[in-house]
């Protein structure tokens, strides 16, 4: 049976799905953009801004599933514009250090006019 996973400390969901949903030992996260749950709003008009608040909003739906970065076994990447790939990858890097399977896309357009959206596939010991 498939666990839903919501906290109040990351953004909650834009449309009709879960922040994430657990199912036998397995985390998968939704795309998460760069809203700060707090106004519900995209802050940061950069991608190392961006990528900092998606990067905190994944870790606190991992925490809420009771895990972390280190389980991360697959990421999937939405990028705006593939120009801002080395400046991702800087922020994505202080996060996901286990060097998980990654996609990484440039896009036409992403929720909110948001710069990068990305989610995960973590596996729980």
């Amino acid at each position: 049976m498939a666990e839903k996973i919501y906290t109040e400390t990351a953004p909650a969901a834009i449309g009709p799905y879960s922040q994430a949903v657990q199912a036998n030992g397995v985390v998968y996260t939704s795309g998460q953009i760069a809203i700060v749950p707090a106004s519900g709003n995209i802050e940061a008009s950069d991608i190392q801004g961006q990528t900092e608040q998606v990067m905190k909003n994944l870790s606190e739906v991992l925490k809420a599933a009771g895990t972390d970065f280190s389980a991360v076994v697959k990421t999937t990447c939405f990028l705006a514009d593939i120009a801002d790939f080395a400046a991702f990858n800087e922020i994505y890097g202080k996060y996901i250090t286990g060097k998980p399977a990654r996609s990484c896309v440039a896009v036409k357009d992403l929720p909110k006019g948001a710069l990068v959206e990305v989610e995960v596939i973590a596996v729980k010991d």
